[in-house]
Formats: structure tokens, C-alpha cells, sequence
């Protein structure tokens, strides 16, 4: 089963920001209690989506800049990328649905 990779700083945040052209991320964080709803779906948004697009997580606690860069206050928030650009935050616990529809908006 596919799950989604943690970034571990703003250097693999941005490599990856300018080489993959659909990235969804997954802002996040150990304490966060609804951050572990969003995170099986996550997990299974990498899966299934594996082809489309790249799925990660960021853990905000060790991140802030990116946070901060991206003006994310809350969590868990699920911002999706096109060509490094910031197309779609979704800030709250969302359905799968909500994930899927997001991605293929960006299609």
C-alpha cells in the first residue's frame, strides 16, 4: 500500500515544488488530533494517484517556514500544486472526495 512520503525541509519542499508538476501536500503535525483523519486518506490519494500526481506530508512543528511561506494558520491543510504554483488550500477535515475533487480540478 502506497502512503504518502514526509518532506523533511524547505530544500526537498522546493526541489520538488519546481520538478513535479501536480503535488498535493499534506500540512500536518503529530499533535493534531483531525490531522489523523486526513491522514489515511492521504495515504490512500497517494495510492490511487500515484500516476497523476505526488502526494507528501509536511509536518508544520518542523517546517514553519513553509508553513509561514504559504500563509497555512491551520491544520490540517491540504494545498495543492500545478507547475509550482498554488492552485487549491483545503484547510479543515474533508472527505475523500473533497481530496479527489481537488486534484482533478487541476487536470
Amino acid at each position: 500500500m502506497g502512503t504518502a512520503k514526509f518532506i523533511q525541509d524547505e530544500t526537498e519542499f522546493d526541489s520538488l515544488l519546481s520538478n513535479e508538476s501536480l503535488m498535493v501536500v499534506d500540512c500536518t503535525a503529530t499533535w493534531c488530533g483531525p490531522c489523523k483523519l486526513v491522514a489515511p486518506l492521504i495515504d490512500q490519494l497517494a495510492e490511487e494517484y500515484s500516476d497523476r500526481a505526488k502526494v507528501f506530508k509536511l509536518d508544520v512543528t518542523d517546517n514553519k517556514a513553509v508553513a509561514k511561506r504559504f500563509g497555512v494558520r491551520s491544520i490540517p491543510a491540504v494545498m495543492v500544486f500545478k507547475q509550482g504554483a498554488l492552485m487549491e488550500t483545503l484547510v479543515g477535515v474533508k472527505s475523500y472526495e473533497e481530496f479527489t475533487a481537488a486534484v482533478e480540478r487541476q487536470r
